[in-house]
């Protein structure tokens, strides 16, 4: 193979120093007399005027004008020519020819690839093995894992495992046999790697009509699971999902290079495990490059065309939730991205009726989508997650937890990094440094919900750094009256409409349990009612969510809460409500038997019904209903008596916490908005470390408690302020 010389840079010399040219003496021009004779191309006109007796200076010839000249030695690499012959294999300089005497190629050997068999050997032809038995009378030669051959003959100094070189001398194909000799090529062979010339097949074709065919698939690695037995991978293509078992030593991890997200190749044989199509690999090998690349559009182009909702009308008539339309479209694609993906998806909601809802519609559409193309029938609990939050924004605690174990499973069972999903909470600035944490690990995240995101603009918050979708009425010209259990509801319809009927009174029941007051809201309460229920069902299945997530805690409690929403067994639902109400109205009543009394009301000048509770004090602890559950029955006592058109505002209070209800009166005649109000606290009393918020007229305020009296009394101020 000619290339050329590097030491001479094709020149066929090297300079090794300059010198004065002897011609011109350093000048660059040489003077002559004869100018016929030492200038060329003057034209006759030009030539009659020189005079002919003069001087008349010329560029030198030798040096052609630079005064110097090269002192050079011939290349000794390529002898002058500016190009050597090399070596095509180790790229040593050679006088001819392609290849050096040590990397002469005489005959190609084949190392065959495991999926090969009988019909891919060829008479003649010489192939790698591995000793795998040796009798008297002759060795047998595995060439694969599906060709072997035999060597006849006393064969001595040959063991098992010993590797081979043999010729294919004879192949009976009627019997299986193919008879080998041993090759003498001494390492003058060149080592072909020969593979099964197999048509892709997509996993959407495997059926169980393809039990014991071979075939080659290409996709992604979505998840690894190391069993008593073999690895198993799950490989997903643009078609669908599929199992594939690698075997080795039991309980050893086989492929050990292949990691999730990597686009690999498969040769392997169908067979039915469990019930369940799985492909029982005969290797595993990764792909690179263009057909990486390739293969890894084909997945991306197919997942999102999938992903896309089959719908996006909205159920009811409301010129936000048409605003929001297109968001809530996106938020409902990730969600399905996710699944077709293989990303399992992590749901966080507030733990009140309204977050409960929504969690549970969320959950409802995607389980049915989870169970379908994944074949394990565990799928759904790796798959799908579902947690509570006490607070109703995502606090540092659950973010902590659910990175902790999202990353646990991706390291044990091979999972990738979920999709986060907020339900009811995640739009506020509290949610900010919980997100952070998230994104640090490129986690995706949507958010679904109705408080108060801050200032808009452009129709963009500041969580809007941190999230991929969010989905929240303030953002389009709303407010917090509809819910983010309807928000969630309508993602639901758009990931799957199977779900549309049977989910339909949930947005009913969170309105009702948040006190929702619009349009929307009735709109859904009427929908429920179309279902056959009343009012008074929704509020008494919203009380029952309620009292059952005070003790559920952290758990999701998925059964428990079907029944009371109406998901399950009617006969259940209807027993489970009447004695979950029934208990829960006990504990109400006691806890306002001890709070009324100590309620101190006051009617402030600028017509501000203000009440007062020191729920430490007077409030039983430590149970049912909770101090932010025990002001809201408290402040919905006083609305009776001084009736909703009336403004009223409830303050309970504890040693660094306080929670506040407002009737939507004060909003409407003051423009009370919590949130505006908790900023002005927290950079009036710096030195309280003042954080809550939520909706305009119903949140919580938190602060040290050596500063309570000073908080409370801001807040006091600000509400004797109303008006001015």
């Amino acid at each position: 193979m000619i290339k050329t010389c590097l030491k001479c840079k094709g020149k066929g010399h090297k300079v090794l120093s300059y010198k004065v040219c002897e011609s011109c003496h350093g000048s660059g021009v040489k003077s002559e007399v004869d100018v016929k004779k030492h200038v060329k191309g003057i034209s006759k006109g030009a030539m009659e005027r020189f005079d002919l007796g003069e001087e008349h200076e010329v560029p030198c010839d030798v040096c052609k004008g630079k005064g110097e000249v090269e002192v050079t030695e011939t290349c000794e690499e390529c002898g002058g020519k500016g190009e050597i012959n090399v070596c095509k294999k180790c790229g040593k300089k050679i006088e001819s020819g392609d290849y050096c005497k040590g990397c002469e190629v005489r005959e190609k050997v084949y190392d065959l690839h495991p999926s090969c068999d009988i019909n891919d050997l060829e008479l003649g032809s010489h192939y790698k093995g591995k000793v795998t038995r040796v009798e008297d009378w002759g060795i047998f030669v595995s060439l694969s894992k599906k060709g072997y051959g035999l060597v006849r003959g006393r064969m001595l100094g040959h063991d098992v495992g010993d590797e081979v070189i043999v010729k294919v001398i004879d192949i009976k194909k009627a019997k299986g046999e193919v008879d080998l000799t041993l090759s003498n090529l001494k390492g003058k062979y060149e080592l072909v790697k020969l593979r099964k010339n197999i048509a892709r097949t997509p996993i959407g074709e495997i059926t169980k009509k393809s039990v014991k065919r071979s075939v080659r698939i290409v996709g992604e690695v979505i998840q690894i699971q190391q069993t008593s037995g073999p690895t198993i991978f799950t490989i997903s293509d643009e078609t669908s999902t599929t199992w594939v078992a690698a075997f080795d030593e039991p309980g050893i991890r086989v492929y050990p290079h292949i990691n999730i997200g990597d686009i690999v190749e498969v040769l392997g044989e169908v067979s039915i495990h469990s019930g369940k199509i799985q492909i029982e690999s005969e290797s595993i090998e990764k792909l690179h490059g263009n057909e990486s690349l390739e293969a890894r559009r084909l997945i991306d182009e197919a997942i999102d065309e999938k992903a896309m909702p089959e719908t996006t009308e909205i159920l009811i008539e409301s010129e936000v939730l048409n605003k929001l339309r297109g968001r809530m479209a996106n938020a409902a694609k990730a969600i399905r991205r996710a699944i077709f993906d293989g990303r399992s998806i992590l749901v966080r909601h507030h733990a009140d009726a309204d977050g409960i809802c929504a969690g549970v519609a969320i959950e409802k559409a995607v389980i049915p989508l989870i169970r379908e193309i994944n074949p394990g029938s565990d799928a759904e609990w790796h798959f799908f997650k579902r947690a509570p939050s006490k607070a109703p924004f995502y606090e540092i605690e659950d973010v902590v937890k659910d990175l902790s174990f999202s990353l646990e499973d991706m390291e044990r069972h091979g999972q990738k990094l979920p999709l986060i999903v907020l339900l009811d909470n995640g739009s506020t600035e509290e949610d900010i440094v919980a997100l952070i944490k998230a994104k640090i690990y490129d986690i995706e995240i949507v958010v679904v919900d109705h408080h108060y995101p801050g200032e808009v603009e452009n129709e963009r918050v500041a969580v809007d750094d941190y999230v991929d979708v969010h989905v929240n009425p303030y953002l389009v010209g709303g407010n917090s009256e509809i819910t983010a259990g309807a928000l969630a509801y309508e993602v639901a319809k758009m990931i799957n409409p199977e779900v549309k009927e049977s989910l339909m009174h949930l947005p009913g029941i969170a309105a009702v349990g948040d006190h929702a007051s619009s349009e929307e809201a009735e709109k859904y309460i009427e929908l429920a009612g179309e279902k056959g229920y009343t009012r008074e069902d929704l509020d008494k299945i919203a009380t029952c969510v309620d009292f059952e997530a005070f003790y559920l805690r952290f758990m999701n409690g998925r059964g428990i809460i079907d029944t009371i929403l109406g998901l399950g067994n009617y006969d259940k639902h209807v027993k489970l409500i009447g004695a979950l109400y029934n208990e829960s109205q006990k504990r109400v009543k006691n806890q306002l038997r001890a709070a009324l009394p100590n309620l101190k009301t006051q009617k402030l000048p600028n017509g501000v019904i203000f009440n007062v509770l020191d729920v430490e004090k007077y409030a039983h602890k430590f149970t049912y209903p909770a101090p932010g559950k025990t002001t809201g029955y408290v402040h919905d006592t006083m609305v009776k008596k001084y009736g909703e058109e009336t403004p009223i505002i409830t303050l309970s209070f504890g040693p660094d916490f306080g929670v506040i209800r407002a009737t939507d009166a004060v909003n409407e005649k003051f423009g009370f908005n919590l949130n505006t109000i908790v900023t002005k606290l927290a950079e009036g009393i710096p030195e309280a470390g003042i954080d809550g918020g939520g909706h305009e007229c119903a949140g919580s305020l938190k602060y040290v408690e050596g500063l309570s009296k000073k908080v409370l009394g801001a807040f006091a101020e600000e509400v004797a302020d109303l008006g001015n």
